[in-house]
């Protein structure tokens, strides 16, 4: 019997009132807009049914993949045989609790939670309030922009390791990094939750804050096109649009891909890219930057097939 087929029946017998998809094209849940069928796609309301669901896929011998809103992710033209969890849709609860410590789900939006954050008068997610993506891929990569990063604010997380439990990891012992954290290191875990702490603020200057990080990102972002955000790593002592930049490529084109003209760190979708058409154009920028400088670039983006 196939995995999926033995996972329709665990999901009809035990949680009858889950949301589930077949054949969900995942272009509808990238913001490269790319990205063929995922054989099943699950919506789960709470951390109590993504756990369950990541035992059900262990016992299926489903391979999973967790998302938020897909702002990293470039996924394969040809799809995923596996069970695609969608955290985004249902797993938005925050509280707020003692001390400056704001606690929520993995699938909130950094940027309703920075709004949270100044309604309550705390200040350190000003950083975030642009950054498209959820909680939980923004712990699992330590998202970060205008020198603010997510080593700076959280807490705790609360993470599911398929074969250890679901444990509560302090800062400390995510052990972030660049673009990195445990999670990158431990692909299986997932988060569920992560505690964030905050210092008091004055909530007009935060939002002022706030507008004027996004007011910059308008400015030097194509944000009107679909991409992944920055598509590659920071190489040490260099910037990656600079380099490109300094090496001709703004423009250069695949397919529907194009190396953005406002900002050569963007790999944009100027219109039926397909994830091949980007990753040849990965691979060309790659080959292009060393050639003229010897600095090898590093995706940022996840390539997922």
């Amino acid at each position: 019997m196939e995995w999926y087929t033995q996972l329709d029946k665990r999901i009809a017998d035990y949680l009858p009132d889950l949301k589930v998809t077949k054949d969900e094209p995942m272009s509808r849940h990238t913001s490269f807009r790319i990205g063929g069928p995922a054989r099943r796609m699950a919506f789960p309301q709470n951390g109590e049914q993504l756990v369950l669901l990541m035992g059900f896929a262990e016992a299926c011998g489903a391979g999973t993949l967790v998302i938020g809103n897909g702002t990293n992710l470039l996924v394969a033209d040809e799809g995923l045989d596996r069970l695609v969890i969608d955290v985004s849709e249902a797993m938005h609860d925050i509280q707020m609790g003692e001390d400056g410590v704001i606690t929520a789900e993995a699938g909130v939006s950094l940027a309703r939670l920075a709004d949270f954050a100044c309604r309550q008068g705390l200040t350190g997610l000003e950083f975030a309030h642009g950054i498209p993506g959820t909680l939980g891929g923004a712990v699992c990569m330590n998202a970060g922009a205008y020198d603010g990063e997510m080593k700076q604010v959280i807490e705790t997380v609360t993470v599911l390791f398929p074969s250890e439990g679901i444990r509560a990891l302090t800062g400390e012992e995510m052990a972030f990094g660049y673009r990195r954290s445990l999670l990158t290191d431990r692909p299986d875990g997932v988060a569920l939750r992560a505690a964030v702490r905050l210092k008091p603020g004055d909530p007009a200057a935060i939002r002022a804050r706030m507008q004027e990080l996004m007011a910059r990102r308008r400015a030097s972002q194509p944000l009107e096109w679909p991409s992944a955000g920055s598509t590659f790593k920071r190489p040490v002592g260099h910037f990656a649009g600079t380099l490109i930049d300094q090496c001709g490529l703004k423009g250069l084109t695949v397919g529907g891909a194009q190396v953005s003209e406002k900002h050569a760190g963007f790999v944009i979708n100027k219109g039926g890219a397909t994830c091949a058409d980007v990753t040849a154009l990965i691979a060309q920028v790659q080959e292009l930057v060393f050639d003229k400088t010897g600095i090898r670039l590093e995706p940022e983006v996840k390539i997922i097939r």
